[in-house]
């Protein structure tokens, strides 16, 4: 059967399966064997991105060429529990085709990148894994037709981002990275939890076409289309960076320069308009979330803006550019410009991937002028203070202790809060095997003269 015969349901979904066929295969060799050969690597996956962007393409054809506007693919329920049942459903209208080919066009391209950037790193096969890891994830986000799958799609996309922002696991600044980036995801996604457990309570269902339709919308009433809102709203903030979740974003950058181009400036990081966009008809009547939208997102791109003028690192400076338009998104869906905000998504994706990408060479090109310039006096710093005043420049510097603020006041408790319970848990195993707790070394004395300020936590 040719491809153009085939009907709209097998196409659409073979858009996140064929990379995931791809992630059990490889990650099933990787299991089995050692590393697979970097050449059979990228042609396995390149091959399914390429199936993958070819369905993605024929899809968008039907959709365009048809009378159709909104395709619902069911194939039935898997699990049904009263009045909730689990549907992995795809829903295909306009927003998700021009999402469904934006994610397939750019994993293509960054896969392809990669293949040369990478070649002979030790990680090879592992950041091609999480590649195809992401790509399913994030076409499973897109084609989501229920808020159920969409969640399972949302935390691959952010698993696989943790893991690539620690991918040069032997040094401990990634690690840290990717730490943080873990806890600010773990505490944002409560937000989508939240919202799963309030649809299946108050309507036995999270469809699309049978949740965010108008009716369903003004069936709700005001109050519960505010709290669903105000989750989705939690959620979509954790996913994109916004204050005050906007520290782990800058430190992202610590992964390899594919991963931060397609996460951080294409995709990933656009998945929270993109849930704000698919939820707009819930949107209309909760006004509060629309207020809330517009205030977080201006607030997000006025820091942003303050500490990009200030940033001395190239990466750091594009990941404060990606915080002012990812505010401005915010804002347009918070005022009602839907069209808008999806051209600023679609626009935004493809220049934040190439300037990311073109970084490295952007950086060698600067040392070499400055090389070449070295008898040139250097500009004043008073130029900058014109710009912004001497007190907000100071604060700008240090990103108005956001990193700090947000380690001390979320980070930490809750990693204490986790020993805790470890704490506890150990000890209770213990107990269970009969066996005591393994006592406690004795610390060698300090000298004398070593300050007691300084001693370990």
């Amino acid at each position: 059967m040719a491809l153009t015969d085939l009907p709209e349901g097998w196409l659409a979904a073979a858009v996140p399966l064929s990379p995931l066929v791809a992630l059990v295969v490889l990650g099933s060799v990787m299991l089995l064997h050692r590393a697979p050969g970097e050449r059979w690597v990228a042609r396995w996956v390149l091959g399914s991105l390429w199936l993958s962007l070819g369905c993605a393409v024929m899809t968008a054809a039907r959709y365009l060429s048809r009378s159709w506007s909104v395709l619902e693919v069911n194939p039935g329920p898997l699990l049904t529990r009263g009045l909730a049942s689990l549907e992995p459903s795809l829903h295909i209208d306009g927003l998700t085709v021009t999402m469904m080919l934006l994610t397939s066009t750019l994993t293509l391209l960054l896969g392809r990148f990669s293949v040369t950037y990478l070649h002979r790193e030790p990680g090879f096969a592992r950041f091609f894994l999480l590649l195809a890891l992401f790509a399913s994830g994030m076409s499973w986000v897109v084609e989501a037709g229920s808020l159920t799958l969409l969640f399972v799609g949302w935390e691959w996309v952010g698993l696989a981002s943790v893991l690539l922002i620690g991918f040069f696991q032997e040094r401990a600044s990634p690690v840290d990275a990717g730490l943080v980036a873990l806890g600010t995801y773990r505490f944002c996604d409560l937000g989508l939890v939240v919202a799963l457990v309030l649809l299946h309570h108050l309507m036995g269902t999270t469809q699309w076409d049978t949740l965010f339709g108008p009716r369903a919308a003004m069936s709700l009433g005001m109050a519960p289309a505010t709290v669903l809102g105000l989750c989705l709203l939690l959620a979509a903030m954790g996913k994109s960076a916004q204050l005050p979740f906007s520290a782990w974003l800058p430190r992202a950058m610590e992964g390899p320069t594919p991963s931060s181009a397609l996460f951080y400036g294409a995709l990933s990081v656009h998945a929270g308009p993109y849930l704000l966009l698919r939820a707009a008809p819930l949107l209309v009547h909760a006004p509060l979330v629309r207020g809330a939208l517009v205030l977080v997102g201006l607030l997000t791109a006025l820091h942003a803006t303050l500490v990009w003028r200030v940033q001395t690192d190239v990466k750091g400076a594009l990941a404060q550019g990606v915080l002012t338009h990812l505010g401005l998104m915010f804002a347009e869906v918070g005022l009602g410009l839907y069209t808008l905000a999806l051209v600023h998504l679609v626009a935004h994706a493809f220049l934040r991937c190439l300037q990311l990408l073109r970084a490295p060479s952007a950086l060698r090109d600067a040392q070499a002028r400055r090389a070449a310039l070295r008898d040139t006096p250097a500009p004043s710093i008073a130029r900058a203070h014109r710009l912004i005043p001497p007190r907000l420049y100071r604060l700008a510097m240090e990103r108005f202790a956001l990193d700090v603020l947000f380690e001390r006041g979320g980070l930490h408790p809750i990693t204490r809060l986790v020993h805790w319970f470890d704490e506890r848990e150990r000890r209770w195993a213990g107990t269970l095997e009969g066996t005591a707790p393994a006592p406690e070394l004795p610390r060698p004395a300090e000298p004398a003269s070593s300050n007691p300020s300084t001693g370990a936590a």
